[in-house]
């Protein structure tokens, strides 16, 4: 059975990897791996669980006979090691599991409660330039800043709809695009909000809000800045712009100025507001985004009462829910879950135990060469089971070393690479696959040109961190 989990997770990862070819969505192949890995590993809990390792209150509760004495049957054994498994394990890993759910769907939907408003336009409207050189800088700027205050993910959609309404030509759209997918990624990899990876840690106490961004700002600075130096040291002209039309959308949904100012500074208010709550409360960011979801819910419905109710269920909450991807959120529900039985489990120990013998973890170099090996992986697979497992492999225990406590030198340069390495390739990241999908760009033209650039940054990006945290500790 032991083995068995590793095989499921194995071919439901494929599945996941191959889900344009099988014509299956991720998330179903997900749940399903997360579903079948919990299943197998209680069925066959008696020879994984070493019954000495369960703490004895479990036992005690569940003799909740006080004349009870003596030591367990195998017969009572094997009841403890499933009780154990169903009801302590799986809802201990199911809590974490939710903290960053609903941290997504809280995120996801004032994100596009602020896009049905049009209040990105804020931003967009403001860009004249048509000069590629400029173009290109201000939009990979753009693109990193919001990646922080905002996700990645959402930021690449947004960030395609600006292109389009400012480049006509579909290469130099692409060129741009792909730029859009290496800020995106860099952006997201410095904030506690700008990557589901940088999530996860931050709300696993691997790492601190404060510490993130000091630490990482720079690299993935660094990260961003050189490709975009070596494409625009190339690029010369400028781009046309295509004629100005209004969507369907526009007149279907439509907001004031002052609507939309109020619910763009509101929710990216909102989104800064989240680790400032949880640093001065110590609550979970969920709760802080929750704070905030609900303080922009009430102004939309305040802004919207005099409308009538088509118009108002557009703007609102309710209606823009609709709009909210939970197919992922059901993705990340699934993968954490196969994860989450796999640390139970102790594959991801033995995994750890691998690593430690073979490259090693007790010296900065090791830690470098395995951040950097995690980082390169994200490229083909996804990131988000990567740093679970990650996670699930490391303790934060400061007596395992220094480098795994809290804001430790593996769990900064972790989020660096993690979420910076899936830029080499377009499936690599969730901003590379929303991306292709948007405007279909095929696999083999941003490996010829964009994949090089997005190495050539990585690998500065994570030099410049190298060199800061030697610097620091001179």
């Amino acid at each position: 059975m032991y083995i068995l989990m590793v095989v499921i997770f194995v071919l439901g990862y494929a599945a996941i990897a191959m889900e344009h070819t099988i014509r299956i969505d991720k998330a179903a192949s997900a749940l399903i791996t997360g579903v079948l890995c919990w299943t197998v590993y209680v069925l066959g809990a008696q020879g994984i669980v070493d019954f000495d390792s369960i703490p004895a209150y479990i036992s005690e509760i569940f003799f909740h006979n006080p004349g009870h004495s003596g030591a367990p049957t195998l017969a009572e054994q094997s009841e403890i090691i499933t009780h154990y498994v169903t009801e302590f394990q799986i809802l201990e890993h199911l809590g974490e599991i939710a903290s960053i759910l609903f941290f997504l769907l809280g995120a996801m939907t004032i994100v596009e409660l602020i896009d049905s408003h049009e209040g990105f336009a804020v931003i967009t409207d403001r860009i004249r330039t048509t000069n590629k050189r400029k173009l290109m800088w201000i939009v990979g700027i753009l693109t990193f800043f919001f990646s922080a205050a905002l996700d990645n993910l959402t930021t690449s959609i947004v960030m395609i709809s600006l292109l389009r309404k400012l480049i006509e030509d579909k290469e130099d759209r692409w060129l741009f695009a792909g730029l859009v997918i290496i800020a995106a990624n860099a952006g997201g990899a410095w904030s506690p909000i700008g990557d589901v990876t940088t999530t996860m840690l931050w709300i696993g106490s691997q790492v601190t809000a404060g510490a993130i961004i000091i630490k990482l700002i720079l690299p993935s600075l660094v990260c961003l800045a050189i490709p975009l130096l070596v494409v625009s040291m190339r690029t010369k002209g400028n781009v046309k712009r295509p004629m100005k039309s209004e969507g369907l959308e526009h007149y279907t949904n439509p907001t004031t100025p002052k609507e939309r100012n109020i619910v763009f500074g509101a929710g990216v208010a909102g989104l800064l507001f989240v680790p400032v709550f949880k640093t001065y409360t110590h609550l979970p960011p969920f709760m802080g985004m929750m704070l905030s979801l609900g303080v922009l819910w009430v102004i939309t419905e305040v802004l919207h009462r005099s409308k009538n109710k088509e118009a108002k269920y557009n703007l609102s909450v309710i209606g823009v829910l609709q709009k909210v991807d939970t197919a992922s959120v059901l993705f990340f529900l699934g993968i954490l879950l196969a994860v989450a039985s796999l640390q139970s489990a102790g594959q991801l120990q033995t995994m750890a135990g691998f690593l430690d013998q073979s490259i090693g973890t007790n010296d900065e170099k090791g830690i470098y060469i395995i951040s950097m090996v995690i980082g390169l992986l994200s490229a083909i697979v996804d990131n988000v089971p990567l740093v679970a497992a990650a996670i699930g492999m490391y303790d934060i225990n400061p007596e395992v070393g220094h480098f795994f406590s809290q804001d430790g030198l593996f769990w900064e340069f972790l989020a660096y690479c993690a979420g910076t390495g899936g830029s080499a390739l377009i499936i690599g990241s969730a901003a590379g696959v929303a991306v292709m999908g948007l405007e279909g760009i095929p696999f083999g033209w941003y490996l010829k040109r964009i994949s090089v650039l997005a190495l050539i940054g990585y690998f500065a990006g994570a030099f410049a961190y190298i060199l800061q945290e030697s610097l620091f500790h001179m």
